[in-house]
């Protein structure tokens, strides 16, 4: 039997620095399950437009939609780093407007859903990958996996992100007033990456209420302090992925 092998084309793809969002459906796979296709599908819609209004607006492009997620880049357009202000602020505002959306599921379907959020700010590049005829625009590069991994560690109604995007908040004031509100950010445990050399040093926004999709032994609270300053208070167990 011959074999064809398909030319594909040398990637072309821009070199640039951003902050990298990650967004994921928390309870999906319960979801999926409980549901027909189409109701599926109808709900995934709403979410999907609440992911696009809150990163649009906060100047971000969206480079992955599918099944239960998103990623998206900020920051990208300039050489700047305003962009983890800005995917910092569409982070919580895709939090605040999907809340009373995952409650009316919770009251309609008896389904219970979360977000989980991921970031991380680095170089990434930008191009058209794929076989040929089957190309699409993405990001690639070690910034897209470790936001990727925040995103799958963080409880629902949680933003996770590295000590790089920490570091831009804090260069722009933005740690205290994100989107005119005092936010405190906590920093938890270090994180170690699985097949990476050194552990991250990882922050939180966490959740007024935590959603807890599966039940799990209780975790140690975290301290908080007042929400008029910035609590970097250590936080002795890691967020863990909940699905």
């Amino acid at each position: 039997m011959a074999i064809t092998i398909l030319e594909t084309p040398p990637l072309v793809a821009q070199t640039m620095r951003a902050t990298i969002l990650f967004v994921d459906l928390r309870g999906y796979t319960g979801l999926a399950e409980q549901l027909s296709p189409a109701q599926v599908v109808s709900l995934l819609v709403e979410f999907y437009g609440v992911l696009m209004r809150a990163t649009e607006l906060h100047g971000g492009h969206i480079y992955h939609m599918a099944g239960d997620g998103m990623m998206a880049g900020f920051g990208m357009d300039r050489a700047s780093e305003n962009g983890a202000r800005e995917a910092l602020a569409a982070g919580l505002a895709i939090l605040k407007h999907f809340a009373p959306i995952a409650n009316r599921w919770h009251s309609e379907l008896s389904i219970k859903t979360g977000i989980g959020i991921g970031m991380h700010l680095g170089d990434v590049a930008l191009g058209a990958f794929g076989p040929p005829g089957r190309q699409a625009t993405t990001l690639v590069g070690d910034t897209v996996n470790v936001a990727a991994r925040l995103c799958s560690r963080a409880r629902g109604g949680e933003v996770l992100f590295t000590d790089k995007v920490a570091a831009a908040l804090d260069a722009h004031g933005a740690a205290k007033r994100p989107d005119r509100g005092s936010i405190p950010f906590l920093k938890l445990a270090q994180y170690e990456l699985r097949g990476r050399r050194k552990p991250l040093d990882i922050w939180c926004v966490p959740a007024p209420k935590r959603l807890q999709i599966v039940a799990k032994p209780p975790l140690s609270p975290i301290r908080r302090q007042s929400a008029g300053s910035v609590s970097r208070a250590a936080d002795r167990s890691p967020a863990r992925q909940q699905d």
